[in-house]
């Protein structure tokens, strides 16, 4: 039988545009494909209720359902930690493998990697979150030693209307960071339309852009023993 790279993706369930972009990323690549468990996301903010949309028991139980397709791998593609704290991921990666036998990894703990492998010490941060998320993010940046030298957000709590803001948007604020200088660049949401513009801005800038999305399939394809700098034409993530 044909040896098949299956990742498992941990979906927010408000969010309609990592999908197709998972999907884009790993189509053509032969016996590769990214298979969508959701659970309920549907605000991002400061308050008790988003807290408690993140709780592990409500990963957990869509982990178990991606297990039953033998996925090799089972990547939380959301941001979540990024303000809650870096720590729940990596709890929650655990917590996975532990029930399902699955090796597991999440987008933020790969954004994580990537600025690792590239050198970064300063970042530029680019969002659709509000001040006080913002805040919290490059916060828990600070405190493992990387500094954002400048950031831009939206200032919106509904996760679904993410999706809705333009990529005409979403460049002029990587470029207006940019201009900082940051040694990298992440866009931090998969409900935001921006990887489709790495390449691009990556070969203009010469800044390595870190889109979540994208960041979530190159440790999805690792996780599952396969080889990301097989993914090509959508940025420098995926040679690192």
């Amino acid at each position: 039988m044909d040896q098949r790279t299956l990742i498992g993706v941990l979906t927010p369930s408000s969010n309609t545009v990592l999908e197709p972009l998972t999907s884009a990323m790993v189509y053509g690549l032969d016996n590769v494909s990214a298979h969508f468990g959701r659970f309920r996301v549907t605000e991002i903010s400061t308050s008790d209720i988003s807290n408690a949309q993140f709780k592990v028991e409500a990963q957990l139980a869509a982990a178990d359902l991606l297990a039953d397709a033998k996925v090799g791998s089972i990547v939380w593609s959301g941001t979540s930690a990024s303000w809650l704290g870096f720590e729940k991921d990596e709890q929650m990666c655990a917590a996975i493998t532990a029930r399902t036998g699955v090796p597991a990894g999440t987008a933020v703990l790969a954004i994580n990697d990537l600025f690792k492998r590239s050198g970064a010490k300063t970042f530029g941060l680019v969002s659709p979150y509000i001040t006080e998320i913002q805040d919290k993010i490059v916060a828990n940046y600070a405190s493992v030693g990387l500094t954002c030298v400048a950031e831009r957000h939206l200032s919106e709590t509904r996760n679904f209307d993410f999706s809705l803001f333009s990529e005409e948007v979403i460049e002029r604020m990587i470029r207006e960071v940019a201009a900082k200088g940051p040694d990298a660049i992440t866009i931090m949401c998969t409900n935001m339309r921006g990887a489709r513009l790495a390449p691009r801005l990556e070969a203009e800038l010469g800044i390595p852009i870190f889109d979540s999305t994208a960041a979530a399939v190159w440790t999805g394809m690792r996780q599952a023993g396969d080889k990301p700098e097989r993914v090509k034409g959508w940025g420098r993530t995926f040679g690192l």
